[in-house]
């Protein structure tokens, strides 16, 4: 049977970065498939980048309590996990990867408890993800100033997480990550 490892971090943490080096550990790890109201974009297939439903039947699985978690990002479009697909999973004995915000992280971790282990990546300062937004030169100083309100948010969450990885330095950052998850996974 597998386990969920669940990573939360503000914008420009570092969080994909390490999960993808994780994801190359030899971890056996796969990402959750979530499911979403929108329709497919270019050549998306439903089953592999995302289940696409409808948004009626996105309400019905809501009614019915069939996610782990779900978000309204905007109005009527909706992201959420089914809670099937990651039990599909971890019956194939997978070890189930979720990149969600600290809501969803929390969720996940309140249903699956002692198996799923909560990661936060967390940025060195504000000051310092301020830096890592404006050198990516992706988003416009207004977008970046709401990413940064949203991390001051997203950060008072840290502490309900089972560990907090403090990414001030991206190779020391993807070892303890390592670690963790491998402590993690033998247990």
């Amino acid at each position: 049977m597998g386990k969920l490892l669940i990573f939360s971090a503000p914008s420009g943490s570092g969080k994909s970065t390490i999960i993808n080096y994780l994801m190359q550990c030899d971890l056996n790890l796969r990402f959750s498939i979530s499911a979403t109201s929108r329709p497919p974009r270019g050549t998306e297939q439903d089953g592999v980048e995302y289940f696409f439903l409808s948004l009626d039947e996105f309400k019905r699985k809501i009614e019915n309590d069939e996610f782990v978690e779900y978000e309204e990002v905007y109005e009527n479009r909706f992201y959420g996990t089914l809670k099937s697909q990651v039990e599909k999973q971890l019956s194939r004995g997978e070890n189930v990867v979720f990149d969600v915000d600290v809501h969803g992280g929390m969720d996940i971790k309140a249903q699956y408890g002692e198996r799923a282990l909560s990661i936060f990546i967390q940025p060195p300062s504000i000051e310092d993800l301020r830096s890592r937004l404006e050198q990516r030169g992706t988003d416009a100083p207004e977008v970046i100033e709401k990413r940064l309100a949203r991390a001051e948010y997203e950060l008072s969450f840290a502490d309900k997480f089972d560990t907090v990885i403090v990414n001030d330095d991206l190779e020391t950052a993807k070892a303890e990550a390592l670690q963790k998850v491998k402590q993690f996974l033998s247990e």
